[in-house]
């Protein structure tokens, strides 16, 4: 079984920084990419960042360049966001998921697996 835990996510106010966590288990981590999106409540999914295998490609959509970054242990099955000047915008819940290729896509219908989500909420 393969599951994708997500961690780390909290009410913070805006300019603030979190940090979420996503703990892969039942897959060969290092055989994945992995990806982040996210979901306010009446939008659809949206695509955040994306790192390779190896973790030396890396894609962001742009209303978070230069404040999210994406890194991946794979000693530990881990991937991180790194989110820092936080704005209300980014509230959402994020979900973390694993695609069976070398580079991380982006869209979501790309991905095999997907966590249950953190909920992130910045407030004003």
């Amino acid at each position: 079984q393969v599951q994708l835990v997500e961690s780390g996510g909290g009410l913070v106010q805006a300019g603030g920084s979190l940090r979420l966590s996503c703990a892969a288990s039942g897959l060969t981590f290092s055989n994945y990419a992995m990806g982040w999106f996210r979901q306010a409540p009446g939008e659809e999914r949206e695509f955040v960042a994306a790192i390779s295998r190896s973790g030396d490609t890396i894609t962001y959509t742009n209303s978070v360049k230069g404040r999210f970054t994406i890194s991946r242990a794979n000693a530990k099955n881990t991937v991180y966001l790194q989110m820092n000047s936080l704005k209300p915008e980014d509230t959402a819940l994020y979900y973390c998921a694993a695609d069976d290729t070398i580079v991380g896509r982006t869209t979501d219908r790309s991905y095999d697996y997907w966590g249950q989500g953190t909920q992130v909420t910045v407030s004003s």
